[in-house]
C-alpha cells in the first residue's frame, strides 16, 4: 500500500532546484539566515557567487537538516518533502565513509 503523505507533497525537479527553494527560503527569514551566514562565515554579497559551489549548497541543506523543526517548516511552506532536501544535500556531499564511495 502507497502512502498518501509521499503523493501529497510535490517533489523538486532537481537538487540545484531543492537548494534555489531552500535559499529563498532561508533568504525570507531573517534570524534563519542571520544565523546560516554567521555560521558559515559568508557575507550576504557573497552568496550569489556562494550558490554555484557545491560545498555552500551541501552546509545549507546540512544547517536546514540539523534542526528538525527548521526542516520542516521549510517542508510546510514549500510543499517539500524532507526526503527531497535528504537526496538534494546527499548529492551535493561529497562521498563518506557511510556512503561505502571512499
Amino acid at each position: 500500500m502507497q502512502s498518501n503523505f509521499k503523493n501529497s507533497k510535490k517533489a523538486a525537479a532537481d537538487p540545484q532546484e531543492t537548494a534555489i527553494a531552500v535559499l529563498g527560503w532561508l533568504a525570507n527569514e531573517p534570524d534563519m539566515f542571520g544565523r546560516f551566514l554567521a555560521l558559515t562565515g559568508v557575507e550576504p554579497a557573497q552568496v550569489r557567487n556562494a550558490i554555484n559551489e557545491p560545498a555552500f549548497l551541501a552546509g545549507m541543506l546540512d544547517f536546514l537538516m540539523n534542526h528538525e523543526p527548521t526542516l520542516l517548516a521549510f517542508c510546510e511552506t514549500s510543499g517539500m518533502a524532507p526526503e527531497t532536501v535528504m537526496a538534494a544535500a546527499a548529492h551535493f556531499s561529497p562521498p563518506g565513509l557511510s556512503s561505502g564511495e571512499y
